[in-house]
């Protein structure tokens, strides 16, 4: 069979986890088709190289390059819909797989589409309302059109049928995997601690990856440290993005009664995150939202205990092994980052060694294998 995969909607370094989502899940796709399959990938300026680069080492990939700048989000948009399916024809696809959210409205071949969350129902803050506006239209469209919905958790198929976007036996939950990469430090001991150095961590510290969205709660976050800057000797250690929740998240930082102790990092390549994973003390993702929470899995991986909120996805990712606040509140929020803190050493391992295990239960094979099945599935 050849398989479609509409990648126009990466642009690397811009889409957070739903550009780690698609890399991950096709490298263990182009494992696992052997020779039954071939990938035939629809790629942009921006991610052709990148991708070709993932992918050199397999034969059973084909790459067709669109004259699309996918930055350029009108465009991208307009291609996608009029040029990507003459392009799917062209290359004789039996089926058409897009990613991220939104799909041909037309097309000559059966089709499944990704959502991984609706995110904009929940927070509309998060996007001008003409994107609201767009995203709907397009997102609700390819849910109607396509023959099968994936999404990245239970908790986000719940959402596209609550929402009316798709009925229930139509829609895939598909949950994604954790490389086992951030189990094992990078060089030694001393090499990672330079690095941890460079990026001007000089104590012991507490890390969040996250963009600053609104219901990121970053600012919450940094109004739970201020409570807690007397009594431990961390730093916070914030890694993401400036996004439409800063200015809550800069208000806060005016807060914090010594600034020098709010660590800002982006931009970061695999080695360095890898790096702050391991030397943390401990990992807090306070968000309100999320369709599934990868930096949970990657930070159990690495042996970090997890302070996150009771909502959407996080309690299905993290399952009983990560430390939960009711609400995205300062003050919850840090009474569970000392009740971390407080651990026994013997307490701190059995907890470690728990998350470890469960999210090693995590593979982006298992994502590539029920994806391929569901895929085959349309052409029966």
């Amino acid at each position: 069979m050849r398989i479609g995969i509409n990648t126009l909607f990466l642009v690397p370094g811009d889409v957070g986890g739903t550009e780690v989502y698609l890399r991950r899940t096709l490298i263990a796709l182009a494992t696992l088709v052997k020779e039954q399959d071939t990938l035939v990938l629809f790629t942009n300026q921006e991610n052709d190289s990148l991708l070709r680069a993932d992918l050199a080492k397999y034969k059973e990939v084909e790459f067709y390059r669109l004259p699309c700048q996918a930055a350029v989000r009108p465009l991208r948009i307009l291609l996608e819909q009029l040029l990507l399916p003459f392009f799917a024809r062209k290359a004789k696809v039996n089926v058409l797989w897009s990613p991220g959210y939104t799909a041909p409205a037309l097309c000559f071949s059966p089709q499944a589409v990704t959502v991984c969350d609706l995110q904009y129902k929940s927070y509309p803050e998060d996007m001008t309302l003409l994107e609201r506006v767009t995203l709907n239209v397009l997102v609700r469209t390819a849910c109607v059109r396509c023959q099968a919905v994936l999404t990245i958790s239970e908790f986000s198929r719940q959402e596209v049928v609550k929402y009316g976007f798709a009925k229930a036996e139509k829609v895939h939950p598909i949950l994604l995997g954790v490389t086992d990469a951030f189990a094992h430090r990078l060089g030694t001991a001393d090499d990672t601690a330079q690095l941890i150095q460079k990026l001007g961590i000089c104590s012991p510290y507490i890390l969040c990856v996250a963009h600053t969205y609104p219901h990121k709660n970053v600012d919450k976050l940094i109004a739970a440290f201020a409570l807690l800057e007397k009594r431990i000797p961390h730093q916070l250690v914030l890694v993401g993005k400036a996004r439409r929740g800063e200015q809550p998240v800069q208000e806060q930082l005016q807060r914090v009664q010594n600034p020098k102790r709010v660590i800002r990092l982006q931009g970061l390549i695999d080695r360095e995150l890898q790096a702050l994973y391991h030397e943390a003390t401990m990992f807090v993702l306070p968000s309100t939202y999320e369709g599934f929470g990868l930096p949970v899995l990657e930070a159990m991986m690495a042996g970090l205990p997890v302070v996150t909120v009771q909502a959407a996805s996080l309690p299905e990712v993290g399952g009983q092994y990560a430390v939960y606040a009711e609400k995205a509140e300062p003050s919850l929020l840090a009474h569970k980052i000392m009740e971390v803190l407080n651990l026994s050493e013997q307490e701190r391992t059995e907890q470690v060694r728990k998350g470890r295990q469960w999210a090693k239960s995590f593979t982006w094979e298992r994502t590539a294998e029920q994806t391929l099945r569901i895929l085959h599935s349309l052409t029966d």
